[in-house]
């Protein structure tokens, strides 16, 4: 075959394989939601196993209703909490989406913080700039009802936990919470939490659990939650990386966090001290860049157990 045909056959390949990822990407794998398990050996011994069940990046849109009943059946798994680490809304009306997915979750105890798109809505943007580092606020954003979305988490019996403390009783453990506002959008404020984990270190009962929750898993955010007791670290905001590479993993994590822990179980140590980190790669993905490639969308479902189990 003349080297011109070989070149031409290759270039063909190339473009049948692009287009192919392509509409697996977009057509396919951003709608697979999956559901992961892990079992983390995190509570005193002698107390009885917990079911968490962490959701990050909905980035819901009205009519995005495979997302929506997903979720809802997400709740026959009976969690004990929900941990919302933030980024709910993907559309100026998308808290109707979020209503019908989080219906089903009224009276189940829940801690929620904020991300960047509970605040702003999406913008149009070149996906390269991700490679160049985080992603940077695009100059004037659409804002969103945050107020609304905060008053209907609310109404579900959920805890704010956005640059503030709160104690949960949960199946008769308690649990000492803390977390920030985003990270991302340098919203969050450490020196706010300490009057709070203050008063509740002061109280008789000692929790079984402290437990650290942001939207954004920056270093910086990660070790100050190690250097205030967190011995559980929940976090979103990543994608999993959202477009990976089978066999090497996220190619851009869009903070600070080791590109190796851009989604699932891990631990973060800091001067002299280690907690569990699970980073959610979340169930949606923005509206102005909706594929995801080796990366499905996900909600957890974490079981604490004793550390002597």
């Amino acid at each position: 075959m003349p080297v011109t045909g070989v070149v031409r056959g290759l270039a063909t390949g190339v473009v049948a394989a692009g287009a192919a990822a392509a509409v697996w990407g977009v057509g396919i794998e951003r709608t697979a939601f999956v559901l992961r398990r892990a079992t983390l050996p995190v509570l005193p011994a002698g107390t009885g196993d917990l079911k968490v069940l962490h959701l990050s990046d909905l980035h819901m849109a009205p009519w995005q209703r495979g997302k929506q009943r997903f979720i809802r059946e997400l709740a026959d798994l009976e969690p004990d909490l929900v941990v919302d680490t933030g980024d709910n809304l993907g559309h100026r009306i998308g808290l109707l989406g979020v209503k019908a997915a989080l219906d089903p979750f009224k009276g189940v105890p829940g801690l929620y913080v904020w991300g960047s798109n509970d605040y702003w809505a999406p913008q149009l943007k070149s996906p390269f700039r991700y490679f160049a580092g985080p992603s940077k606020p695009m100059a004037e954003p659409d804002p969103l009802d945050i107020g609304a979305l905060g008053a209907y988490l609310d109404s579900l019996g959920w805890t704010s936990l956005n640059n503030r403390t709160a104690r949960l009783q949960v199946r008769g453990t308690a649990i000492d919470a803390f977390g920030t506002d985003d990270p991302h959008r340098e919203y969050d404020d450490l020196a706010a939490l300490t009057p709070g984990l203050r008063g509740l270190r002061s109280r008789k009962v000692k929790a079984a659990l402290t437990l650290g929750v942001t939207h954004a898993p920056y270093r910086r955010v990660l070790d100050a939650f190690v250097d205030r007791g967190a011995d559980l670290l929940l976090a979103g905001h990543t994608h999993g990386g959202q477009v990976c590479v089978p066999g090497y993993g996220a190619l851009v994590t869009n903070c600070d966090i080791p590109r190796e822990q851009v989604k699932g179980v891990s631990q973060w140590s800091h001067d002299g001290r280690t907690a569990a980190l699970e980073v959610s790669a979340g169930l949606g993905t923005s509206i102005t860049a909706p594929v995801r490639f080796a990366c499905r969308p996900e909600a957890t479902l974490l079981t604490l157990t004793s550390r002597s189990a």
